[in-house]
């Protein structure tokens, strides 16, 4: 249940009715690279659009948001990362192909329970909150509130500059709700699987959870 609600609330922060967002000018300056909090911004808006114009977007038709998550959200987070932390020791140790296999059992994973929670996303509004960030940053803390009914929610993004074959860019390695990061709370879920039944174990384990969840 726990998972479930992180990605929830990250649901709700990402596709939210509104979203401010202040850049201050040393973080609008530092690159000419799309700012870590402008990125957090973008995405909302472009989600927000999705959602408020497919009216199977907003009823949660599983295959759409499923679709939409990959084409617009998947793109700027950090698989491999987000990945190797949620795992913890045992990547290191886990062979190419076992890295691979569960990189893509991962994604699937937070995909399919993204496309679960799109439903939830109603009259929120989340407010980015200015970003100091310096030339020579490779990774910040973008935070953030969903306000909307009772108390604001606590949510913030580890962000990091990642250089690839397509270049430079800030991507999403991890999510904070109220206090608690998601990449921990994985790591110690994915951890128990591991000492019991080793890494092939963990990628039974999830290939079961995502066949399951098709169905």
């Amino acid at each position: 249940m726990m998972i479930k609600h992180f990605l929830i609330g990250a649901l709700i922060a990402i596709g939210a009715a509104t979203v401010t967002a202040q850049t201050s000018p040393a973080a609008a300056s530092a690159a000419a690279i799309e700012a870590p909090d402008a990125l957090v911004s973008r995405l909302a808006k472009e989600i927000t659009d999705a959602v408020k114009t497919d009216k199977a977007l907003a009823a949660g038709d599983a295959a759409k948001v499923a679709a939409l998550i990959d084409t617009k959200i998947i793109p700027f987070v950090n698989f491999q990362r987000m990945t190797a932390s949620s795992i913890g020791p045992a990547w290191r140790t886990a062979t190419a192909e076992q890295q691979k296999r569960l990189q893509e059992e991962f994604k699937t994973l937070l995909i399919r329970t993204y496309a679960g929670a799109v439903k939830e996303i109603k009259d929120q509004t989340v407010a980015v909150k200015p970003l100091r960030l310096a030339a020579d940053d490779t990774a910040v803390i973008v935070r953030s509130e969903v306000r909307g009914k009772g108390e604001p929610i606590q949510l913030d993004y580890r962000v990091g500059k990642l250089t690839d074959a397509s270049g430079t860019a800030w991507k999403i390695y991890d999510i904070n709700i109220l206090g608690v990061w998601l990449v921990e709370t994985y790591r110690g879920q994915f951890a128990q699987e591991i000492n019991t039944n080793g890494v092939d174990g963990l990628i039974k384990l999830l290939t079961e959870k995502n066949k399951s969840t098709k169905k």
